[in-house]
C-alpha cells in the first residue's frame, strides 16, 4: 500500500511538473531573521525538492520556500521553469547564511553552496540584500534547533 502511494505521489508530481502546475500544499515554518518574520513553505521530500518554486507566478513578499535535505552536501539550484527571480540562502544546520546566490529566472545557471548544507532558503531577489543579510548572519527557527 505504502509503495503504491508512493507512485502516485510521484505520478501525480510528475503530471503536474508536465502541466506547468506549481504545487501550493506543502508544511510551513516560521523563520526569523533579525526582526524580520518569513513564512516558508518546507520542500522535503526529494519530489517536493524537485519542483521547488516552478511555475509560480507571484509570492507574498515575506514568504519562501525552504528546502531541507537528509544530509549536508553542496546544494546546487537552477531556475528551469522558475518564473520568478530569486535568492538563495544556503543555510549551515545552526541557521547561518554561509553564502547567496541571486537567481535569473528560467536559467539553467546553477548557483551552489560554498560548502556542505542541509538546508536553502529562497526569496524573492533582493529580500536579503534589503535587510542587510549577508553570509554569517544566523536565521532561526524549528528547523535549525539542535540537532542530537
Amino acid at each position: 500500500m505504502k509503495k503504491l502511494f508512493a507512485g502516485c505521489l510521484t505520478l501525480f508530481v510528475s503530471l503536474a511538473w508536465a502541466q506547468g502546475v506549481p504545487q501550493t500544499q506543502l508544511p510551513r515554518t516560521t523563520l526569523k531573521a533579525g526582526m524580520h518574520l518569513i513564512q516558508a513553505q518546507v520542500a522535503q521530500t526529494p519530489e517536493q525538492r524537485a519542483t521547488g518554486l516552478m511555475f509560480r507566478q507571484e509570492m507574498p513578499a515575506n514568504e519562501g520556500m525552504l528546502f531541507v535535505f537528509e544530509q549536508a552536501a553542496v546544494q546546487c539550484f537552477w531556475m528551469k521553469n522558475t518564473l520568478l527571480p530569486l535568492t538563495a540562502a544556503f543555510v549551515a544546520d545552526d541557521g547561518t547564511v554561509v553564502n547567496l546566490a541571486d537567481m535569473k529566472p528560467q536559467s539553467l545557471d546553477s548557483h551552489c553552496s560554498e560548502k556542505p548544507v542541509r538546508y536553502v532558503l529562497e526569496m524573492h531577489q533582493g529580500w536579503f540584500a534589503k535587510r542587510g543579510i549577508q553570509p554569517g548572519f544566523k536565521l532561526m527557527g524549528a528547523p535549525f534547533a539542535t540537532r542530537p
